[in-house]
């Protein structure tokens, strides 16, 4: 449930910024490649260094801060992953992939007595806010994407900016704001991811609404292909269900 990024879609953004819209020298270009077609966490971040150390003002740089970000939250590194993000929107302000990376590491990290929550939280909160209102006007950057297929890839984004947010609410135990965040984020998807459905179903029983937890855990179970990974949450917030049921929780 840790990696909430699509990797095809990923490719497919920042690969464009260098095919499409943005012009670079053939040098710079194939450095660029050369992140984008590291094999591995680790040969990735090494290249995206090596890149912005050569290339410093580079127009990819953001992008090339992002893929180093993501391959550090794929290695489980979440402090490094939020630097790197950090960094990329330094470089590019409207980096929203690098605001939805932020927001949904600070929500999904921060603990009830973490002396500054309200501080990450109300950052977490801030990012994925903008994110969303980003994405919304966001041009497309692979001028080889059809409409249909970036108002998917939009979808897919805002979608995980109100996952972030659903984080967020949980850790504040705001649970009816938690619930309509995951809700959103279901429903938006072009695909529902069955991590965020898993989390709706924790809100539900949180909340003891256990008939709305089984429902959406029933779902889960009917998806195609569904990776193995997921059955044991799935069995672990039905077995919660199960028992707020069987104790008369409405």
């Amino acid at each position: 449930m840790r990696n909430r990024w699509f990797a095809g879609l990923v490719a497919v953004i920042v690969t464009g910024l260098a095919m499409g819209q943005t012009k670079v020298p053939k040098k710079e270009f194939d450095a660029f490649n050369a992140v984008v077609n590291a094999t591995g966490p680790d040969a990735q971040i090494e290249a995206a260094d090596k890149f912005v150390t050569t290339f410093a003002d580079s127009k990819l740089k953001g992008a090339v801060l992002f893929i180093a970000a993501n391959a550090a939250e794929r290695k489980g590194d979440v402090p490094k992953a939020i630097v790197y993000a950090q960094s990329a929107l330094e470089a590019d302000p409207k980096n929203y992939q690098a605001m939805i990376l932020i927001a949904g590491e600070l929500a999904r990290g921060t603990r009830e007595n973490d002396l500054d929550k309200e501080e990450k939280l109300s950052r977490a909160d801030k990012l994925a806010t903008e994110a969303i209102a980003t994405v919304k006007d966001a041009p497309k950057p692979n001028a080889a994407l059809t409409d249909d297929q970036w108002a998917g890839y939009k979808k897919d984004f805002t979608s995980q900016a109100h996952e972030d947010l659903g984080m967020s609410a949980l850790a504040r135990k705001k649970l009816d704001v938690a619930i309509s965040e995951f809700k959103m984020a279901v429903e938006m998807a072009t695909t529902p991811n069955p991590g965020t459905m898993i989390r709706l179903a924790g809100a539900y029983d949180q909340a003891k609404q256990p008939d709305e937890s089984l429902a959406v855990l029933a779902k889960v179970m009917a998806t195609p292909n569904l990776d193995p990974a997921f059955k044991g949450f799935v069995d672990r917030e039905k077995a919660i269900a199960e028992k707020l049921k069987a104790t008369g929780a409405k």
